[in-house]
């Protein structure tokens, strides 16, 4: 995090107390007098934070030139007069009617050819110079304006960036980025067409004008083409939001600039983006009708916190249902005020929601709110109130890092190779849910892990956790050779290292990267027919379930430490285990069950020498850590709706959220959260 960075996040801080609280809010979509009554109810509920004009463009510039903010500064002025904080938001998500109507250009074309027309949001193609005009005179607009306003504390740049475009500007531009990527002139067409292949099926280009987005096919396409074209999207779409950024910050730039992920989004590659913003901002809605949303909430979490190493934003979840799946289920009471200290507990500095008024109308106007559409009579109101007036017992911790001896891969490359391209030996990858498979072991034993990509610093991990790399660079390759030799554990799963960042097979035999970690090679892959379930053999004797996968391995350093049962792989290597250097690799050529997986993940670990948050908790029961200077904060989260746990304390302190002291252990009740402060050293 740079200075600069970290200054403006601590001046946040200091400004609000402690922790964010509080989330979108609309008053263009309501008349004047709510906004008195919205005022005073965010005052009852503790909000100190607000986002504004997310999508307001059409309000504050209802015709080409003509701007109308006379309803924005009295809002500012409002929020301000009742000591509530700002987040300004430049409203670029959402064109007006008028933009798309007088430059159709400036529209998306979707990669079948159409286009994809006013009336959603995100309607507009990244590369467009139109649009970029636009959102550049709007924003430079509100930054003079608003600025110097007391209320403004935060700038929003734009709303969950995502749009792809396959148009003739498009072209254009990925053909820059191609250039810029492999050279321009002849020798850069050469380079491109070897990185792309393009001797297979007669693709080669002899001039640049030829080269063009991978628009569908009647069959399949060239794999690094779509590969690059997945890299130049979230190029493109980062232009946009740096272009605002400048804009706002060279007028003042004291104050934070940041933007808001989502949940597991292929489109943009969010380690790129991370260094380019003051701070990460996430919008999460855990589906409450799954049992296990928890898990890919708590990955989501660690992950916002690892692309910047510090504390995050939590900018957007739901105060109880949505209204983007098929059934849209309530979360039960407690589970909200649960999920927002998961968060805390995982880096977040804040906890914000969308929004803070339901809507009338719109497609969102069955989505939950801080203020439901029944008003402070609702069960949700009551659980929002309360969580808006515990949170400041908490706010020693706002600020506070996190620390993890184990490192999980998660990368955009890896990601995009297994998912945007055809033609692996089966085309079913879900790279979320295989990196989430691997999390749960290690989040339900009670380990803190980071998120790291191809291209991080892996010195200060014990255990690097590498599931289904499919591509991986040579960097990366480099790194984890000198992580292992120098000490370290690599776990790895199947179909890991075995192309290059062009998409092209590494030689000789898989896996080309890894062969010489992982002690020996794969002559065959061999994917799972429909149900076909195999049988793995461990050392000690026992049998367990495997499926979907299957290598045929052949050792070379390494030692079975796993074997098929039956089955035409009978008695072959499924789990091998290489020394390499003072470290070790555990190779895993088979897509274990569940609790396979964990025993083998875990052993890797406790053999690391790993030390759990907690040495002894039920696995609904979650822990992290966070610490400052002179604290080390526990956070206990009782997931269970019917269960109790009691969970022994590594230290005595005092639980926050009562002002107890405790000792030795603490109950948790069902939905039960506990946050101790403990002295450092402890």
């Amino acid at each position: 995090m740079t200075r600069a960075a970290s200054a403006r996040m601590a001046g946040l801080r200091e400004r609000l107390g402690g922790f964010a609280f509080g989330g979108d809010y609309n008053p263009e979509q309501w008349d004047r007098p709510v906004w008195d009554e919205d005022v005073r109810l965010m005052r009852q509920a503790g909000v100190n934070l607000v986002t504004l004009g997310v999508f307001a463009w059409a309000s504050l510039e209802p015709e080409p030139g003509r701007f109308t903010f006379d309803w924005l500064d009295d809002a500012m002025d409002l929020l301000h007069r009742n000591g509530i904080s700002v987040d300004l938001a430049t409203p670029t998500a959402a064109p007006p009617v008028w933009l798309s109507q007088r430059h159709p250009g400036g529209l998306p074309v979707m990669e079948d050819g159409e286009v994809f027309g006013f009336g959603n949001r995100l309607h507009f193609d990244p590369g467009s110079q139109i649009y970029r005009e636009h959102a550049a005179r709007i924003t430079t607009k509100l930054a003079r304006r608003y600025s110097r306003h007391p209320a403004l504390a935060m700038w929003h740049i734009g709303n969950e960036y995502g749009p792809l475009s396959y148009s003739d500007t498009a072209a254009i531009r990925f053909r820059r980025w191609l250039q810029r990527r492999y050279g321009d002139g002849a020798s850069g067409l050469e380079a491109l067409n070897d990185a792309w292949y393009t001797r297979f099926w007669s693709q080669r280009y002899t001039s640049w004008e030829q080269v063009a987005p991978p628009e569908i096919p009647r069959s399949w396409s060239n794999p690094a083409r779509r590969l690059d074209f997945a890299r130049f999207s979230s190029d493109v779409l980062l232009e946009c939001f740096l272009a605002e950024r400048d804009i706002v910050r060279s007028v003042r730039d004291d104050i934070p600039v940041l933007t808001n992920f989502m949940r597991f989004y292929r489109r943009a590659d969010y380690w790129r983006w991370a260094d380019e913003e003051d701070a990460v901002a996430l919008d999460i809605y855990p589906d409450p009708g799954r049992d296990d949303s928890r898990v890919a909430a708590a990955l989501n979490f660690d992950l916002m916190r690892s692309l910047r190493g510090q504390p995050w934003i939590l900018m957007e979840q739901a105060a109880s249902a949505v209204s983007q799946w098929t059934v849209n289920n309530v979360k039960p009471p407690g589970r909200m005020r649960l999920g927002s200290y998961q968060a805390i507990a995982h880096g977040s500095d804040s906890v914000m929601f969308f929004q803070w008024r339901a809507s009338r109308g719109g497609h969102e106007r069955f989505h939950s709110a801080m203020l439901p559409h029944s008003g402070t009579g609702a069960r949700t109101w009551r659980e929002v109130e309360a969580l808006g007036n515990e949170l400041p017992s908490i706010a020693a911790v706002a600020g506070s890092q996190s620390r993890a001896q184990v490192a999980l891969l998660f990368d955009w490359d890896c990601w995009w190779g297994l998912e945007t391209t055809h033609g692996l030996p089966r085309n079913d990858f879900d790279y979320p849910a295989i990196v989430t498979g691997h999390y749960r072991p290690l989040l339900e034993a009670h380990h803190a892990v980071d998120l790291v990509c191809l291209d991080s610093d892996l010195s200060r991990y014990k255990v690097l956790v590498v599931p289904n790399a499919y591509l991986v660079s040579d960097d990366f390759v480099a790194a984890a050779k000198r992580f292992v030799a120098g000490g370290g554990t690599l776990v790895c799963s199947f179909f890991s290292g075995v192309v290059d960042p062009a998409n092209q097979v590494r030689q000789p035999a898989y896996p080309g990267a890894f062969r010489a970690l992982i002690g020996g090679y794969i002559d065959e892959y061999w994917p799972a027919r429909e149900g076909e379930r195999f049988a793995v053999r461990f050392a000690d004797g026992s049998t367990v379930d495997a499926d979907w996968w299957q290598e045929s391995i052949q050792l070379e350093s390494a030692r079975a430490t796993a074997w098929y049962a039956g089955g035409l792989l009978a008695d072959r290597p499924a789990v091998i285990e290489n020394q390499y250097g003072a470290g070790r690799v555990v190779y895993i050529g088979t897509r274990l069950a569940e609790e396979a997986l964990r025993d083998t993940l875990l052993a890797a670990v406790r053999s690391a020498g790993v030390a759990p948050v907690v040495d002894e908790a039920p696995s609904f029961v979650e822990a992290t850590r966070r610490y400052t200077a002179d604290a080390e904060f526990l956070f206990l989260l009782n997931h269970s709706d019917s269960e109790s746990a009691v969970v022994p304390l590594p230290a005595a302190g005092t639980e926050l959220l009562t002002g107890s002291p405790v000792s030795d252990a603490i109950p948790l009740p069902p939905l039960a959260v506990a946050v101790i402060r403990m002295s450092t050293g402890s």
